[in-house]
C-alpha cells in the first residue's frame, strides 16, 4: 500500500548534502582550533602548575621567573560569603588578611558550613603560583580554588571532541536521507532514525569522554573504542528492522478509541475540500470531528462530513504538505473519491479514527 517511489530532484539533494558538508566542515576547524589552541593552553599551564616548586627565600627559584613558583603565605580568615548568583554547585567567597595586611579573597565549591568550617580569626596557608590563589591549606585538609588550573582541558576537549564528530557525522546523515529521499517517500525512514541516532550517540560520547577519564589520551581512547561498539550497535538493528520491515507496507495499526466527551487538540484536515485547513486544531467528540483555529475548541468548526472515510494510517511522507514532524501520524481518508489527509499526534490518532465511526446511538439501524 505504499506509493510507488519517486525521485525528487537530486539538485535539492545536491544542495542538502553541499551545505551539511560546509557546516560539517567549519565544525571540523572550530573543533581543531579548540583541541589545538585552548586545550593545549590549558594543559601546557597545568603541567607547569604540576611540576612547580616552593619559591626560595627571595621569592624566586633558579632557571624560572618568580610567578612560576609556588609561594605560600600565612593568613587569617575575616569571613565567608556565599555567592548568591543561580550557580548549580554551591560556591563560596574566602575572605582573608595576609601576615602583612595584605587583604585579598579567593573562591571556593562547597557551602562555608561545611567541613572544614570556616570560622573568622582561623590561620590557613594560601598559595600562590602566577599571581593567583591556587589553593588553601586548612589545618585538617586542602581546599583548591576555582583558579586551580588542573582539568581546565575537559571543557575545550569536550567540544572540540564533540563538534569535530558531529561535522564529521553530519554530511553522512545528510547523505543516507538523500539516498533515501529518492527509495522511499517516508519523511522518517528508520535507515535515516537510525543513522541519525548512531551519530548523535557517537557525539554524546564524544563530548562526555573527557569528563569521564582522567587525561585527553583516555578520552581519545575511549572514543575510538565507542565507534566500532556503536557501528555494530547500528548494524545489528538495521538487521532486526530489515526483517521486520521487508514487506513493503508502512501502514499502521491504530485501534479506535471512541470518545465519550469532546476533545480538542493539535491536528489539521488537508485536501480539496470546504471544510480542509481549519486553522490547525481539532475537535474530537461522539460522532463529530471538525477543525478549528479556536485552541479551546469552541468556535469556527468546520466539521467533517459523514461521507469522509477513512482508509489507513501510515507515517509522515516527503510529498506531505508541510512537511509533519515525526511526533505525528498522517490519517488517509476519501471524501466522494477525493484524497483527503488528518494529520495529527500520534497519541491523538485514536480519538480521530473513534470520532470518524459512528457511535451505536448513532449508527443506523438494521431493517
Amino acid at each position: 500500500m505504499t506509493p510507488a517511489k519517486t525521485d525528487p530532484p537530486i539538485r535539492s539533494n545536491r544542495t542538502a548534502i553541499l551545505g551539511a558538508s560546509v557546516f560539517g566542515l567549519l565544525c571540523v576547524l572550530v573543533a581543531a582550533w579548540l583541541l589545538l589552541v585552548p586545550m593545549r593552553g590549558a594543559l601546557d599551564e597545568e603541567r607547569a602548575f604540576r611540576s612547580a616548586v616552593g619559591c626560595a627565600s627571595d621569592g624566586s627559584v633558579p632557571g624560572a621567573r618568580g610567578d612560576d613558583c609556588l609561594r605560600t603565605v600565612e593568613a587569617r580568615i575575616d569571613r565567608a560569603e556565599k555567592v548568591e548568583r543561580g550557580r548549580k554547585t554551591a560556591q563560596y567567597w574566602l575572605y582573608v588578611t595576609e601576615a602583612d595586611g595584605t587583604s585579598t579573597r579567593t573562591r571556593l565549591a562547597g557551602s562555608p558550613n561545611e567541613y572544614p568550617v570556616t570560622r573568622p580569626g582561623t590561620r590557613v596557608d594560601v598559595t600562590y603560583w602566577r599571581d593567583l590563589i591556587r589553593y588553601v591549606d586548612f589545618e585538617p585538609t586542602r581546599r583548591y580554588t576555582n583558579a586551580d588550573p588542573r582539568d581546565d582541558y575537559r571543557l575545550p576537549c569536550a567540544f572540540g571532541l564533540g563538534l569535530g564528530l558531529y561535522g564529521l557525522l553530519l554530511p553522512s546523515g545528510m547523505y543516507v536521507a538523500a539516498r533515501r529521499s529518492r527509495a522511499s517517500v517516508q519523511a522518517f525512514s528508520w535507515q535515516v532514525n537510525l543513522t541519525v541516532g548512531g551519530a548523535l550517540c557517537l557525539t554524546a560520547l564524544a563530548a562526555a569522554a573527557p569528563w569521564l577519564t582522567d587525561s585527553v589520551g583516555s578520552a581519545f581512547r575511549l572514543v575510538g573504542l565507542s565507534v566500532p561498539v556503536v557501528l555494530a550497535a547500528c548494524w545489528t538493528a538495521a538487521l532486526l528492522l530489515r526483517r521486520r520491515r521487508n514487506d513493503g507496507d508502512d501502514t499502521i495499526a491504530v485501534t479506535p478509541s471512541v470518545p465519550t466527551t469532546e476533545h480538542c487538540f493539535p491536528g489539521t484536515v488537508l485536501g480539496d475540500i470546504p471544510y480542509a485547513d481549519g486553522g490547525g486544531y481539532l475537535v474530537a467528540g461522539p460522532a463529530l470531528l471538525a477543525s478549528t483555529p479556536d485552541p479551546t475548541g469552541a468556535a469556527f468548526r468546520r466539521e467533517v462530513p459523514s461521507t469522509l472515510t477513512p482508509v489507513r494510517v501510515r507515517p509522515p511522507y516527503l510529498t506531505d504538505p508541510g512537511r509533519p514532524d515525526h511526533h505525528c501520524w498522517v490519517l488517509e481518508c476519501e471524501d466522494g473519491g477525493v484524497p483527503v489527509l488528518i494529520i495529527t499526534r500520534k497519541k491523538t490518532m485514536p480519538r480521530v479514527l473513534g470520532a470518524l465511526r459512528p457511535t451505536p446511538s448513532t449508527a443506523p439501524r438494521q431493517p
